[in-house]
């Protein structure tokens, strides 16, 4: 059985501003080390996934550098990541990906060639560990010709979601977006749990090629609001129940919130699963250096340098810099693409966080030059509240990527 994976960058990822102001969505950087994307590819390859195609529109740069520079397979093997950039060509009309089915229809001839049996589509900004094999050995067995990952959901998110209906054998009758907290709602209900809970797609399909082929045979832009709602009637869907961790990084709070778990005693994802590894680039940076420092529930990732600091609840990036008396807490910092020594001087201010700072519910991106005596926090500031320094989104302040913020400035 042959099988391809597909990645979906993602739209203009508005709600995820300023993170995306100059980078696609699965080029966020997550965990201090990894970018968004590293996720889906991870999971693909620790599933024999291993020829991957990554569909990409939107600020793209940084996400094809990431790749082309972290999954190499050598000469010798079949295996890749292959980008797939919206494209012009004499078939293809307006060259723009116009959302999720439109994406793999205009790229479908690409990974057609490779002949697979089956395509799993999934999304390239979601955090998760999933058994692919249980999940397509589900939809042999089933004869099924598209499956679709669903997550059990309380009623109270539930009516924001893109809800199915499943009969007892789990096939999918009835698919509703968004059904909101309705008698709508409870006819939904999933028949295989004694309490009430409701089946969500997570945007994770697995599609015989075929029957792909045929169902992107129109104008549809959209998987979950039009191809799959018109593919329940004359096509075997069926439901995979995943009852594991899964969240979509679509907002700041999302973001920040699923960030700062990582750094509890038992978070819901594992970055320690050795037989389900997250790739990412090899930078070969030195072990981080902590002087005199108080730290409680924090990730620390290589080359950082703390020196009399006190961090809680946080997360440092790869060469992060904290300078003495700096108290951060419940912050997401992605520290810098590079040394201070490695670049002429651009500024005044290190890169980095200086001495005797304050920063909390923050979000600080890559490349941020915080100087001396700084305050950094959203309380006392409105919602979408933004000035050159920074944007508070959900109760959370997030300072843009590579902002320079001066000494005794408070925020």
């Amino acid at each position: 059985m042959k099988v391809v994976g597909v990645i979906l960058g993602g739209g203009a990822g508005t709600r995820l501003q300023p993170l995306t102001l100059e980078r696609s969505k699965p080029a966020v950087p997550i965990a201090g080390k990894y970018r968004l994307v590293d996720i889906p590819i991870s999971n693909c390859i620790n599933n024999g996934i291993e020829q991957i195609y990554v569909l990409t529109q939107f600020n793209s740069e940084s996400l094809h550098r990431h790749i082309q520079t972290t999954y190499n397979f050598g000469s010798f093997s079949s295996s890749f990541v292959r980008i797939l950039a919206a494209e012009q060509t004499p078939n293809s009309g307006n060259s723009r990906y116009n959302g999720t089915a439109d994406a793999v229809r205009k790229t479908l001839t690409h990974y057609k060639k490779s002949r697979p049996d089956l395509v799993v589509i999934l999304s390239g900004d979601q955090l998760y560990s999933m058994d692919f094999r249980r999940m397509m050995r589900e939809h042999i067995e089933r004869k099924a010709e598209v499956t679709i990952a669903t997550k059990p959901t309380d009623r109270r998110d539930a009516g924001a979601l893109g809800i199915m209906q499943v009969d007892e054998e789990q096939r999918i009758i009835n698919f509703v977006e968004k059904p909101g907290d309705t008698d709508a709602l409870t006819a939904l209900r999933a028949p295989m749990y004694d309490e009430e809970l409701f089946l969500a797609s997570m945007g994770i399909y697995i599609f015989n090629t075929d029957v792909l082929e045929r169902l992107l045979d129109n104008d549809s832009t959209d998987f979950g609001k039009e191809i799959i709602p018109e593919a329940i009637g004359d096509t075997r869907v069926y439901s995979h129940i995943y009852e594991g961790y899964w969240r979509d990084i679509g907002t700041i709070r999302n973001f920040w919130e699923s960030s700062l778990q990582l750094t509890e005693d038992m978070p819901g994802f594992s970055l320690y699963d050795s037989q389900n590894p997250i790739y990412t680039r090899m930078r070969y940076l030195p072990p981080s250096k902590v002087l005199n420092c108080k730290i409680k529930s924090a990730l620390l990732s290589e080359g950082c340098v703390l020196s009399g600091a006190e961090v809680s609840h946080s997360l440092v990036g790869i060469r992060g810099v904290l300078g003495e008396g700096t108290v951060m807490r419940d912050t997401v910092m992605m520290g810098a693409d590079y040394y201070e020594a490695e670049q002429s001087a651009e500024s005044d201010v290190p890169l980095g966080v200086g001495k005797s700072c304050f920063i909390e519910s923050a979000i600080i991106d890559k490349n941020v030059r915080i100087g001396d005596n700084v305050t950094i926090t959203p309380v006392g500031k409105e919602d979408g509240a933004k000035t050159d320094y920074y944007t508070v989104s959900e109760g959370v302040i997030v300072i843009p990527k590579g902002t320079v913020i001066p000494s005794n400035t408070m925020l």
